[in-house]
């Protein structure tokens, strides 16, 4: 499986979803990890940290997007990125949908 890590864009938010760690074992496990450049700079992880632990780093949300099946965030989907969901792709993170209405209804549109 493809799996995509971006950077995180909500105000205020700085952590990462994926720790090097984590990536190392998916990719032992035969899985391609790809992370946004700079993803884990809030956190203090560098690119490098990702890098040695098989992951490949992109440098646009947008081909983070488009590549990964699975995407793996630690904030909801922001309104810039709805248009860059596809349907069928897999969204792991904390969802709000009941204080949501426009992100509930931009997830049921891109199934």
């Amino acid at each position: 499986m493809i799996i995509g890590v971006p950077k995180e864009i909500k105000e205020e938010e700085y952590r990462v979803a994926l720790l090097p760690s984590t990536a190392k074992e998916l990719v032992k496990k035969g899985h391609q990890v790809l992370i946004e450049k700079n993803a884990g700079v809030g956190s203090g992880i560098s690119d490098e940290g990702y890098q040695s632990a098989g992951a490949e780093i992109l440098t646009t949300p947008e081909e983070i997007f488009k590549k990964a099946e699975l995407i793996v965030k630690v904030k909801e989907p922001q309104k810039e990125e709805y248009p860059l969901l596809w349907e069928g792709q897999i969204i792991f993170t904390f969802f709000h949908f009941a204080a949501a209405r426009k992100l509930t209804e931009a997830m049921i549109k891109r199934k």
